[in-house]
């Protein structure tokens, strides 16, 4: 687990002047255009284990992709699942503080600008995926462009975020929140989390002009992993501190918020995470040892601490 971590670093820290590239900053560290672009800056710069991009490299190494030919993909997913953070921390969300051990962005600066700002990231994520200097095949750029709004959108992550809210009674008379199954949370999870990891797996196989059945095996591999990163997510939510986090914990349950930990019990949950890492590995398993880095992810995701 070490050895992932120190190569996942080493990937962070060449996805993360990438990211600066893309956003505008100088190289005097400044970042131009204004407050909105500051705000933009704050919410994706400096922090941040950029598992999501890491997959999306790793994936596309998978199918001889090179990382060169990989990276713009990455960073359009890591902006896009960064706007994602600036909204859902938001007072009408989730109403946080902190973020990766900062203060976030609406904090940072004001709410009107934090919106402004995921708005912008969210664009520029698709900005980037329709330019033909981060794929030469116009129909490479469209699949990727239409797997990531499928992941984004109100069939994914927004979607499953509606979900989320819904379950803590936002939309009820009584605001009281709701019961839910193991499978309705689940459902929530794969579309809230799940999906981005997903898009994170097949963009691999997309870019590489892979089958069908390369697709839906990577696809099978990112639902997986998404689901053992957001148990694990539930369970430090349950048991870790903030200094660990990052950001405020044990929010989840306090706002009654939809977690197979609440739901089924910590012990449980554990089980149904070390299911999630070996359904991971199962969808690998074709691929015999070219696809270690991509189990070791899914291992990873389970066993982190923040």
């Amino acid at each position: 687990m070490q050895e992932f971590e120190l190569q996942l670093a080493e990937t962070a820290g060449r996805i993360e002047p990438a990211l600066a590239a893309l956003l505008g900053r100088s190289g005097s560290g400044e970042c131009e255009a204004g407050r909105l672009q500051e705000a933009m800056c704050h919410a994706v710069l400096g922090g941040g284990k950029r598992l999501r991009p890491f997959v999306v490299i790793a994936a596309a190494d998978l199918f001889g992709v090179p990382e060169e030919a990989a990276m713009r993909t990455a960073c359009a997913l890591e902006l896009l699942h960064c706007y994602s953070l600036v909204h859902d921390d938001l007072p009408a969300m989730d109403d946080d503080d902190l973020r990766r051990g900062q203060p976030t962005v609406h904090r940072a600066f004001d709410e009107a600008t934090a919106i402004l700002a995921g708005d912008s990231l969210l664009t520029l994520a698709f900005e980037i995926v329709a330019d033909p200097r981060t794929h030469g095949d116009g129909e490479v750029r469209a699949g990727l462009a239409l797997e990531l709004a499928r992941a984004g959108g109100r069939t994914g992550m927004a979607g499953g975020q509606m979900r989320d809210l819904a379950a803590e009674g936002r939309f009820t008379a009584s605001g009281r929140p709701l019961r839910l199954s193991e499978q309705d949370v689940t459902a929530l999870q794969d579309m809230k989390t799940g999906a981005l990891f997903q898009f994170a797996a097949v963009a691999g196989p997309i870019l590489a002009r892979a089958g069908s059945e390369d697709r839906d095996r990577m696809a099978r591999y990112g639902a997986a992993l998404g689901r053992a990163f957001q148990i694990a997510d539930d369970l430090l939510d349950e048991e870790a501190d903030a200094s660990e986090l990052g950001k405020a914990a044990g929010k989840d349950r306090a706002a009654g918020k939809a977690t197979l930990p609440a739901v089924i019990g910590i012990e449980a949950a554990r089980d149904r995470l070390a299911g999630a890492v070996a359904e991971a590995h199962a969808a690998l398993e074709v691929y015999g040892e070219r696809a270690a880095l991509l189990g070791a992810a899914a291992r990873f995701a389970a066993a982190r601490r923040k």
